[in-house]
């Protein structure tokens, strides 16, 4: 074992414990304003499985409503701003703002613009943490989050038609956000991305435009890698779970909303797959 993963091992357990503080401070502010949440993704397969982390997992993920409105909705729509000022998330950052302790920092483009990501965090500012994506030369908060991730209505499709449009989609979408130097092959990827995503774009607007927009919900297409739905049934009303002794909101029915995301979610991966996302992390930068 390294030195850095030898590091890593001994701060582990006081990162996930600081980012539970953050976990506690976000549930407080969402019970006095009544905003829906739920964990998501390893949090809530935490709370199942383990009831807490993931012994190796090194951060949080909750989920809240962008929009509840079925409409043809997608995030270079114009109607976008009308739809968030009716969503959980605008109503949460608007409270997080004004309620968040000193020691915390809502992170969103709008709030630090040097920050470019799709999804909203709540950072704490005494702690620092490095992933993989990071890029150095922004000067935007780095300290331990918990991410939020915004879910919208989704037309009703099948789980085939998602995972190839949706997922097709935010991987041409990303590669395009990418930081990109002039050549011939950027020129390249720029067409051939641009034209991949567009059709993706045109196969949704179709869907949204004949299909119900009532049933199923789920990550907006810019953070849906996996090209996951959920149906609303399963989604709410939130109901309550366990995690580290405490109780926060869960999906309505999280088996079968672990089980659209993972599978057979219960299986531990290979102890060579038991790894957390962070490349370094310290959870304090002053005693």
């Amino acid at each position: 074992m390294t030195e850095l993963e030898n590091h890593q091992q001994r701060h582990l357990r006081a990162v996930q414990l600081k980012e539970l503080d953050i976990l506690r401070a976000i549930r407080d502010i969402c019970d006095r304003n009544g905003i829906d949440y739920w964990l998501d993704g390893g949090t809530i397969l935490g709370a199942v499985r383990h009831k807490g982390f993931i012994p190796w997992d090194d951060d949080v993920d909750i989920a809240m409503r962008l929009s509840d409105i079925p409409r043809f909705f997608i995030p270079w729509d114009d109607d976008v701003d009308i739809a968030m000022r009716l969503s959980d998330i605008p109503r949460f950052v608007e409270a997080a703002i004004r309620e968040l302790p000193e020691d915390l920092f809502m992170q969103t483009m709008q709030t630090e613009p040097s920050c470019r990501l799709p999804i909203i965090k709540v950072r704490d500012k005494n702690s620092f943490l490095v992933e993989g994506g990071d890029d150095f030369n922004r000067p935007y908060q780095k300290g331990l989050y918990v991410d939020i991730f915004p879910l919208m209505p989704y037309p009703t499709v099948s789980r085939a038609f998602c995972k190839r449009v949706v997922k097709g989609y935010c991987r041409a979408n990303a590669i395009l956000l990418q930081q990109h130097t002039y050549s011939w092959r950027s020129v390249a990827e720029l067409f051939w991305f641009g034209a991949k995503r567009l059709a993706y774009r045109l196969q949704w607007a179709l869907a949204c435009a004949f299909r119900p927009m009532d049933e199923c919900f789920s990550n907006t297409l810019d953070t849906n890698g996996y090209g996951i739905i959920h149906r609303v049934s399963d989604i709410f009303p939130v109901s309550t779970i366990e995690f580290e002794g405490e109780t926060f909101s869960a999906p309505a029915n999280p088996d079968t909303y672990l089980r659209n995301i993972y599978g057979d979610y219960m299986q531990l991966p290979p102890e060579d797959k038991r790894k957390g996302h962070a490349v370094f992390f310290v959870e304090s930068l002053s005693d």
